[in-house]
């Protein structure tokens, strides 16, 4: 029996439809998918720990650290599922969470649906009260009065509550002052906009501390739960969490904040294919993340994933900007789409084949699985395609129904639409794959990239089986599918830093800049982050300083990465200079010779995280023989158009330098890699698959 080391870990994704299990022993990875358990989601984890530690060899106790993430936020937050809240706010502002903002995302679309906000009106309450935009006090707390609103909420039986007053990031004294007199009336969890986004910009700041709260009591009895039984399987070790900017912190956080981790097993998919990215030194990379609920989408530049301060959830308007719902926390910025494995297809009022966003899930499941499904999924047409063979489905662990998948596709889609059962399958196939390039384009070219000059790095269970196909409609000629693909955010989790992102709004113009001033508040920004990693390390810190700025009038700001020293005397002309180089990089030129055109920051960020170890490096190869495979079978075609026989082969049985020629199917327990008629498939150094092109080099 092996006893506890730090260099075994685990990493645990509890996703819409499996659950993925990573375990690193000592550089091995030991890996499992199981069916989500949306009743007690902690029950998949436990299985796949036992299963994972059983193929490794050890006991649960041996294990050194669990990393965890999941979509449980995410998922309360879409489907309404969070507790009872209460909003307190500032006297005239209870209606900035239905207002939002003024802008349209749909101009001429006279039955614009928004998001119903999340706090009905009946549960907003205000206060007097007024902090100005420097920070000053315009008119006292009226105290009184949140004495009876604490009355109130304590008869409404809320189960949270929300605290947010305008202009709190400059000065938070009056949303403090309210949780005390609060919390010492009610025994509710209290979460205020200063401690959970302390960003301008009401709406966006507003909505973020009501989606904190009203997932609050769900994730903090779950994360209790999930230690306890831990404990009980004899896994006493500590448990991290991974937050949507891709860093690590620790349970007690976690409960605190939940709303940091809505996008926590997305961002734990990015930091896996920047690892890979490093690995290979490609520096231009778009990851490609595709699981039973969603897929998603990011670009990675220079080994790191792009970043935002701000996104969507449960947008009412595909790919439209506006039509969701803001959360204002740091983030790793991708582009979701409900496409995944069990995303269900249905043909609209207008005959079109449409898939998504409602999603089979593990519970019934698509109706292959035989679990009570009766809708077609994405993966009941790849089973028909011939993509997946339904005895050695993840292993060979769920046999899955092929004429119930030609049933469900049949009634559902074909029969509407007056075709055989293969071209319905494709035409599934064919929607979901499209609707995947048309979010990728957007999101490219909403950051000014051209996406044809990425390699793309594939992961996720359904991933492998669509990148190819993906890559035809992009124009990207080559593709890494790395081990471990079938797993790739639970493998990423591994990957992490443990990491904080501290942020404060103080809108400051460069001509009244004082250094004196904002080198004590990076220093508090510093002191805040760090705090948050030292829970999880003793390690070298590193940290990186961003101050958002713009011209004076704009509406929106860019990023500026700033030196980690002090501002001295020469500050300004440094800001200008370096806000100067990255404007003209972000939009081709900056504006200068206006005059009295002012430059100002909105918002200075600080990460904080413990120094990575080097990653070992590979060169990227086409391969020095090629392999001849005997195992065939009948798989549809998209570039051709028709079926056509595949060569079948065990990823376990390559080694590095052998070359696949394709049509292929690559077969491993987690997933399966299809190289079609354009692609050749060649094993890397470090095991995984390269597709390229035919006529490509790499």
């Amino acid at each position: 029996m092996t006893s506890r080391k730090d260099d075994i870990r685990l990493g645990a994704d509890i996703g819409g439809t499996f659950t993925d299990i990573a375990l690193d022993l000592r550089g091995k990875i030991f890996s499992t998918k199981v069916l989500t358990n949306y009743s007690a989601p902690e029950q998949a984890i436990l299985d796949g720990i036992e299963i994972v530690a059983r193929n490794a060899g050890i006991v649960p106790a041996d294990i050194g650290i669990v990393i965890h993430g999941t979509t449980l936020a995410t998922n309360a937050l879409i489907e309404r599922r969070g507790a009872k809240t209460a909003l307190v706010t500032t006297e005239g502002f209870r209606d900035v969470i239905e207002m939002r903002t003024e802008n349209r995302f749909e101009q001429y679309d006279l039955n614009l649906r928004l998001p119903t906000p999340l706090i009905p009106r009946e549960h907003r309450f205000t206060v007097k009260g007024r902090i100005g935009a420097e920070g000053q006090e315009l008119q006292t707390l009226d105290e009184a009065a949140l004495e009876k609103i604490a009355d109130e909420i304590a008869t409404g039986g809320f189960g949270a509550i929300a605290i947010g007053f305008i202009h709190a990031y400059a000065n938070p004294a009056h949303e403090r002052r309210a949780r005390e007199i609060l919390a010492a009336k009610l025994d509710v969890p209290i979460s205020i906009s200063a401690e959970v986004s302390p960003q301008m910009r009401e709406f966006e700041r507003f909505n973020t501390v009501c989606a904190n709260a009203y997932v609050r009591p769900q994730m903090a009895d779950y994360l209790a739960r999930l230690q306890i039984r831990l404990k009980e399987m004899g896994a006493e070790c500590p448990v991290f969490m991974i937050h949507s900017g891709g860093g690590l912190i620790s349970v007690e956080t976690a409960s605190e904040f939940p709303v940091r981790l809505v996008e926590s097993g997305p961002a734990g998919g990015a930091i896996f294919a920047a690892d890979i990215a490093r690995r290979f030194g490609l520096d231009k990379v778009v990851s490609y993340d595709m699981g039973g609920t969603t897929a998603k989408i990011c670009l990675i530049e220079d080994f790191a994933p792009r970043t935002a301060r701000t996104f969507e959830v449960a947008r009412t308007y595909r790919f439209c900007k506006g039509s969701g719902m803001p959360i204002s926390i740091p983030v790793i910025e991708m582009i979701e789409i409900g496409a995944g494995g069990g995303s269900i297809a249905w043909v609209d009022a207008m005959g079109r084949i449409q898939t998504g966003p409602e999603s089979a899930g593990s519970e019934p499941g698509p109706a292959c699985y035989g679990r009570g499904g009766k809708h077609p999924a994405i993966t009941d047409a790849d089973l028909v395609l011939g993509k997946l063979d339904p005895n050695n489905f993840a292993g060979g662990a769920i046999k899955l129904d092929t004429n119930a998948s030609e049933r469900a596709i049949m009634r559902d889609v074909g029969e509407r639409l007056s075709l055989d059962t293969m071209s319905t399958a494709f035409g599934i196939c064919e929607v979901v794959d499209e609707n995947m390039a048309n979010a990728a384009r957007v999101h490219a070219v909403e950051n000014g990239k051209n996406i044809s000059d990425n390699i793309m790095i594939s992961f996720g269970g359904a991933a492998p089986l669509h990148t190819a196909r993906l890559c035809e409609k992009l124009g990207i000629d080559q593709c890494l599918v790395p081990q471990g693909a079938g797993v790739g955010s639970a493998i990423g989790f591994l990957k992490a830093p443990f990491g904080y992102e501290a942020l404060a709004s103080r809108l400051t113009r460069l001509s009244q800049f004082n250094s004196s001033e904002v080198n004590a508040l990076l220093a508090d920004l510093k002191a805040s982050a760090e705090s948050f990693v030292r829970a999880g390390t003793s390690g070298r810190i590193v940290r990186e300083i961003t101050a958002f700025m713009r011209y004076s009038g704009q509406g929106w700001e860019i990023p500026v990465p700033l030196p980690d020293a002090p501002f001295g005397d020469n500050a300004v002309c440094e800001l200008k200079k370096l806000f100067r180089t990255n404007y003209q990089r972000f939009f081709g030129r900056a504006i200068d010779g206006l005059d009295g055109l002012e430059i100002e920051i909105v918002t200075w960020s600080v990460k904080a995280s413990d120094e990575r170890p080097a990653v070992e490096r590979h060169q990227l190869t086409t391969g020095g023989r090629t392999l001849h495979p005997t195992v065939t079978r009948t798989v549809f075609d998209p570039e051709t158009g028709s079926t056509q026989t595949y060569a079948i082969v065990e990823r376990d049985t390559l080694t590095a330098g052998d070359r696949i020629v394709g049509p292929a199917v690559i077969v491993e327990r987690e997933t399966s890699t299809v190289a079609t008629t354009s692609f050749d498939a060649v094993i890397q150094s470090d095991g995984s698959i390269l597709l390229i092109r035919k006529g490509n080099q790499a």
